[in-house]
């Protein structure tokens, strides 16, 4: 079979299934598995699919920002399903650092009856939300950003720099096994880039369908964080393919 063939061929698999991997592609071809990445590697540069974890996918569109109200209508279920395995890891005498997000809202309104925690959010609702709490709440200056309520800019990233905090909830717009964690923008990449300078431990909180996807702007690779709290819609290859790189958490 020729490589113009083949390539043919792994592209039509990818369009019935969605995604493929290498193994599965070394039986239908009848070649190597390294002929296989090479293959794939080639269509990856002509931008017709993107690598995974041992196979390939097809290419998703970049996700864009979307309004708090949009966001907020999206998965409910599953980000309350996230929120209470986050909150169980949190212990008195802690100082959290929220992330903007729906999810990330949905922790701080389990946390309201708490007394003895410092919480650090760059989320102007998420402040709203713990203002008559008997907590110790910082919001981060900055920009706001207009229908969606994140701050960001070079002031928050200075505060944080001069801070340490004992856990981060961090959110995320997409989440990808080889391109990493990412954002819709530069700018909300480096404000979280720098929460998580500013922590001694992450955690990624994310629905199952931000998974194998893709936004605009890297913040960290997915090895690099402590762990991820998903729901438990996540697919299991998904789940392996994470659990490999992170600790994996994930609702029941």
């Amino acid at each position: 079979m020729t490589p113009v063939s083949r390539k043919k061929l792994i592209l039509e698999e990818l369009t019935q299934k969605g995604k493929v991997e290498i193994l599965e592609l070394v039986d239908l071809l009848a070649v190597s598995a390294m002929t296989v990445r090479r293959d794939l590697d080639e269509l990856e540069k002509q931008k017709k699919l993107i690598r995974t974890h041992g196979g390939a996918a097809l290419p998703q569109a970049i996700i864009a920002e979307q309004s708090y109200n949009q966001k907020l209508s999206e998965a409910h279920a599953q980000k309350v399903e996230i929120a209470e395995i986050a909150v169980g890891l949190i212990k008195d005498g802690m100082r959290i650092l929220l992330d903007s997000g729906t999810t990330t809202f949905e922790i701080a309104r389990r946390l309201k009856t708490r007394k003895t925690l410092t919480i650090v959010t760059n989320d102007i609702k998420i402040a709203a939300e713990l203002v008559d709490s008997q907590l110790e709440v910082i919001l981060l200056g900055g920009k706001i950003q207009n229908d969606v309520g994140a701050v960001f800019g070079s002031y928050a990233e200075k505060m944080l720099k001069d801070i340490h905090v004992d856990i981060l909830f961090l959110g995320a717009h997409a989440v990808h096994s080889t391109l990493g964690i990412t954002s819709a923008t530069f700018e909300k990449a480096a404000i979280k880039r720098e929460m998580i300078n500013a922590s001694e431990s992450v955690y990624l909180v994310a629905d199952a369908q931000k998974f194998e996807k893709k936004a605009f702007a890297k913040i960290a690779d997915v090895d690099s964080i402590t762990g991820i709290i998903t729901d438990q819609t996540m697919p299991k290859d998904l789940e392996q393919i994470y659990g490999e790189m992170s600790t994996f958490i994930k609702g029941v």
